[in-house]
């Protein structure tokens, strides 16, 4: 039957189903609680690590998870879509006496607000706009600076590896990949001439479909790193798909569309509920709630 014409490519998502995590070690769970709960206004998990040695800090449907050892900083900065930069802006200004002596700062920028965490993690903090769909609350990308000349063999790694969708554009002097990661959600590498900083050992978690056959591919190429369980597995190093040269060092948490958490409802709070302006029915966080 005749009808529109649709670009169904348009709404492809590749293998990688979504980016659920970004793991970093904190050495003090109070100066998290702080930053990452009354700071940028994201909620601790109720029901797991609700003990002192972990925590796990719900952003939408996305985590930061924060095991307590010597800190980890990520290379590179994390995207966060808030629901208002406004009140942001003032959370983070009431708790700057607290963290003082910390690494933590903010700055208003153009369209966004940088944020650094008490041991030097950064933040982008963006409103909720077209650019990121419908979402409101969580982490639309990670973007890690990359050397010179690696951003091509890594978008290539991710087509060849993890079969997830890639693109490599001009980026000034050199040139950034973007990686899909699901429904709005991508991985930047980003060329840049600076000096890296060593990797500490800090990871990101992904979900993917075919699980057999990216660890198929890793295994073949001496790549994978841990065998966990039977619905998942690690591997650390982006590497040139034809020559195996490694390209860049973060350790990816792979699993698969059956652990037990994949897709797991996380529980978010409105943190503009305060005890003096209590509005019944409020204390959770809806998409669009005003």
């Amino acid at each position: 039957m005749a009808g529109e014409k649709f670009d169904r490519s348009s709404q492809d998502v590749g293998n990688i189903l979504a980016l659920e995590h970004v793991n970093v070690r904190i050495p003090d769970q109070g100066l998290a609680t702080l930053f990452y709960i009354v700071g940028l206004g994201l909620t601790r998990d109720p029901y797991l690590m609700v003990g002192t040695d972990n925590m796990w800090a719900n952003a939408g449907q996305q985590q930061f998870h924060l095991p307590t050892a010597r800190p980890q900083v990520l290379r590179g900065c994390v995207g966060l879509v808030v629901p208002d930069l406004e009140a942001l802006k003032t959370r983070l200004g009431s708790v700057s006496d607290k963290l003082a002596g910390t690494r933590f700062d903010y700055a208003v920028e153009n369209k966004h607000v940088s944020v650094t965490c008490p041991w030097g993690n950064r933040l982008r903090c963006h409103a909720p706009g077209p650019e990121w769909g419908d979402l409101t609350l969580g982490i639309p990308y990670v973007e890690f600076p990359v050397e010179p000349g690696c951003a091509k063999g890594i978008a290539a790694f991710y087509r060849a590896a993890l079969g997830a969708p890639a693109t490599i554009a001009p980026d000034g002097a050199g040139a950034v990949a973007r990686v899909q990661v699901g429904v709005r959600q991508e991985l930047r590498f980003r060329e840049t001439r600076e000096a890296l900083p060593p990797y500490d050992g800090h990871h990101i978690a992904i979900y993917i479909a075919d699980f057999s056959g990216t660890h198929r591919w890793l295994a073949e190429r001496g790549l994978i790193t841990e065998e966990s369980n039977e619905v998942q597995y690690r591997f650390t190093e982006i590497v040139d798909p034809e020559t195996v040269r490694p390209l860049f060092t973060i350790e990816h948490e792979v699993r698969c569309a059956t652990h037990p958490m994949y897709l797991r409802p996380l529980i978010n709070r409105n943190p503009a509920q305060r005890q003096a302006t209590y509005a019944r029915g409020r204390d959770a966080f809806v998409p669009g709630l005003g």
